[in-house]
């Protein structure tokens, strides 16, 4: 299946990300943090969607050298949106406006209490992306059709949990919830499918 980067696909994601009936966490009190699942045009020359991903600087305090999408803890009187924004400004260097974004999807409990939000968000031109070195070590352009592979999602069991954990293959690299799970909820969305993500496990060394 091919997604090349252009309006007529970010008009149809726009529709979908209207029509995904999102559901928010309401359960114990949690801190809100919100992500930006950004999509750019793959460095290839293919022509074909992806996404940005960074893995944490090493001096990070905390989930030092994970993969992640790009975002933080929401400041007060921010909403999601906004803090999305920012955080792509912060870690990236990205300015964008606030029409760039195509939708918010379900909330994520993790097991270090936070409720995370996934903003999708569109990026036209990425020639700004500059990382910022205190909090990214680097930055990747995975493309979707690589998320839609086959093999590219599984999931497992640990004696720890009775969730099912999620892992996440992307070429060599292999990448756990949070991150994981939301990036699977967005490939379902991709696809025409709404699914749930809250309940997909996290690796134990996440849990802190």
């Amino acid at each position: 299946m091919s997604y090349p980067f252009a309006t007529a696909f970010r008009e149809a994601l726009s529709a979908s990300c209207r029509a995904f009936p999102r559901i928010a966490y309401e359960g114990p009190a949690l801190k809100h943090a919100a992500v930006a699942i950004t999509l750019v045009e793959a460095d290839d020359g293919s022509g074909e969607a992806a996404f940005l991903l960074t893995r944490r600087a090493a001096a990070m305090r905390a989930h030092a050298g994970q993969w992640a999408l790009p975002g933080g803890r929401c400041d007060p009187g921010e909403t999601l949106e906004q803090a999305a924004l920012r955080e792509l400004e912060e870690e990236l260097g990205l300015t964008l406006p606030p029409a760039d974004i195509l939708g918010v999807l379900d909330d994520y409990p993790t097991r270090s209490g936070y409720a995370v939000t996934p903003v999708v968000a569109w990026l036209g031109d990425a020639a700004a992306l500059r990382p910022n070195p205190q909090e990214v070590a680097s930055v990747h352009r995975f493309r979707l059709d690589e998320i839609h592979a086959e093999d590219a999602v599984t999931f497992e069991t640990i004696p720890e949990s009775p969730r099912p954990l999620i892992r996440l293959r992307l070429g060599e690299h292999h990448i756990h919830a949070p991150t994981a799970a939301l990036v699977y909820q967005f490939r379902e969305l991709v696809a025409g499918r709404v699914t749930r993500v809250a309940d997909l496990e996290q690796p134990v060394f996440a849990w802190r």
